[in-house]
């Protein structure tokens, strides 16, 4: 309650001798309090359109296990480099190992049977040529010797499918890249019963990234293929990097009942200060104007007491923006024709010249003591 109180009092003090040092100014005849002013001078303005996102490699590929034991070995860590085909892993082959000469014997039991066959099937024929055995037992002959070739097929197909599984065992990376994640350590066991476990992430380079940005249903109409942006992440936060949008993705985003559109920005990494990851602040730059007239917006929002504030000029349909000119210790009301704004600059088309001065409001300190800020009185005059 006491630091309430005391905020009031500092309220009260300041606005009373804000209105004192007003109609002080204001009765002594020509004169003005002193001013915040701003000059009309040249330089860009660009409109931008504000969104976050998250920085991501351009290709990214996860690596899992399409068949499940124990993880025997883990090759490669996080940050290493690996090239297409390299082994990272290796699970226990030993299951598969056996497998394997499983399915050997079992194609080697299916040849014999199919040699078999064929011998019977030479012998029948020989037979029948002399008439020593029906017709019967030729079809059986011939049934026979099909259903051993069958099985040989059969049995080398299984085969082929034990020793792709052994195979898979050497977990390899499917591109060159470097591991930015894994999730396996030796010892463990890998399940891969319906889908396939994620074991590494591969990022193939580094150098070049992408922002997957959201941007809102009501600033998406003014984002297009080719614009410039430049963004900012916490973790160089003094730093402004550049990008370029590649592509609008039409899938729409809800998330508590606001609508985004997921929109990719292509940024250079070759520094390295980007990682995967990171949170973005994005402007995407819709607009732009290099070397026009513009002014702060803070004059064409000027805030005078009524003491001081001359009255203001008739509209007309060719400005929409007012702002008051010093010019020889007068306040002038000047009507002009704005164009592009974005959050600090505005553009003018008409109304001004460059160098013209400006009124922001009223300055309660002194030339000595304004830091940038201009006073039109110096001196006894311009204190308060």
């Amino acid at each position: 309650m006491k630091l309430r109180n005391i905020l009031i009092i500092l309220v009260v003090v300041v606005g009373v001798g804000a209105w004192w040092g007003t109609q002080r100014y204001a009765t002594a005849e020509g004169s003005l309090p002193p001013l915040e002013t701003t000059e009309a001078s040249r330089g860009e303005v660009s409109q931008r359109i504000v969104a976050h996102g998250k920085i991501q490699p351009v290709h990214r590929v996860e690596v899992g296990s399409q068949v499940s034991g124990i993880v025997d070995d883990v090759l490669v860590d996080f940050n290493s480099r690996v090239t297409r085909g390299q082994v990272i892993a290796q699970i226990d082959p030993s299951t598969f190992e056996a497998a394997v000469a499983s399915a050997e014997a079992e194609l080697e039991s299916a040849e014999a049977g199919l040699e078999l066959a064929r011998h019977q099937w030479t012998r029948v024929q020989e037979l029948r040529e002399l008439q020593f055995v029906p017709p019967s037992d030729v079809d059986e002959a011939r049934a026979s010797l099909s259903q051993a070739e069958a099985q040989v097929r059969v049995r080398r197909h299984a085969l082929d499918a034990a020793r792709r599984e052994l195979e898979r065992t050497s977990i390899t990376a499917p591109a060159d890249g470097i591991v930015i994640s894994r999730t396996i350590d030796p010892g463990q066991t890998v399940a891969a019963s319906l889908s396939a476990p994620i074991l590494f992430e591969l990022a193939s380079d580094l150098t070049q990234m992408h922002i997957h940005a959201n941007v809102s249903e009501a600033d998406i109409g003014g984002v297009e293929e080719g614009q410039s942006a430049v963004f900012v992440v916490d973790a160089h936060r003094d730093r402004e990097f550049t990008g370029e949008v590649i592509q609008v993705r039409n899938a729409p985003i809800e998330e508590d009942n606001v609508v985004h559109y997921e929109t990719i920005i292509a940024v250079s990494n070759e520094e390295g200060f980007l990682k995967p990851g990171m949170t973005a602040e994005v402007s995407i730059i819709s607009d732009e104007r290099q070397d026009v007239l513009r002014v702060r917006n803070t004059a064409l929002r000027a805030r005078l007491p009524d003491a001081i504030r001359p009255e203001d000029p008739e509209e007309d349909g060719e400005t929409n923006g007012l702002v008051y000119r010093l010019e020889n210790g007068e306040l002038i009301p000047t009507r002009v024709a704005t164009g592009l704004a974005d959050g600090v600059y505005t553009e003018i088309l008409d109304g001004l010249s460059e160098g013209d001065v400006l009124a922001v409001g009223l300055s309660l300190t002194t030339d000595a003591d304004n830091d940038g800020s201009r006073s039109l009185f110096s001196g006894s005059q311009a204190q308060f």
